[in-house]
């Protein structure tokens, strides 16, 4: 079992290079741009995802200006916002994705899309990082698919931002020297 799993997941974050590689990037550089000026960059995770914000927070290689985001915290238009959750019509995320359209803080969303009648982060986003896991990545003997891995998937995604975000500020401090 643990092979097969460890075989899909290569193939997933295979499949994470080739479509959303460059929206890894385009994230990087929204981040940057609080960085590099006075504003913070707030995580919020939902769900299992909670999980990356304790990962950039509190994990070996801390989110460089990164803070954890508390409902109804004050945050500025120089702010910049990621925001990780299972699938893209998450009613919890849509609020906050829809509370900082408002007021026009730029923010990423990393989630599974997900076909949605309504709005979807995939939308509201100014980036939006497909986790492409619509079922299990396993199959059983009745033909059930199992092994969700949204937060590995989620954490793939969270690097691939990460180390976008540390080239470019390391350029940008080179270029002040």
């Amino acid at each position: 079992m643990l092979k097969i799993f460890s075989t899909q997941l290569s193939g997933l974050f295979n499949k994470m290079i080739d479509k959303e590689a460059f929206e890894m990037e385009d994230a990087g550089r929204l981040l940057a741009q609080a960085a590099v000026g006075d504003g913070a960059i707030f995580i919020q995770g939902f769900g299992e995802m909670q999980g990356i914000t304790a990962e950039a927070m509190d994990g070996a290689e801390p989110f460089p200006k990164a803070k954890r985001y508390e409902h109804g915290q004050t945050i500025a238009r120089e702010d910049r916002f990621l925001i990780f959750t299972r699938h893209s019509n998450d009613n919890e995320a849509l609020k906050l994705a829809k509370a900082l359209r408002e007021k026009d803080i730029p923010f990423v969303a990393i989630s599974t899309s997900v076909p949605s009648n309504e709005d979807s982060l995939m939308e509201l986003a100014d980036v939006h990082i497909d986790l492409r896991i619509n079922r299990g990545l396993i199959p059983d003997e009745t033909g059930n698919r199992f092994g969700y891995p949204t937060l590995i998937a989620a954490l793939f995604a969270y690097y691939g931002i990460k180390f976008t975000f540390e080239e470019i500020i390391q350029e940008y401090e080179n270029e002040e020297d």
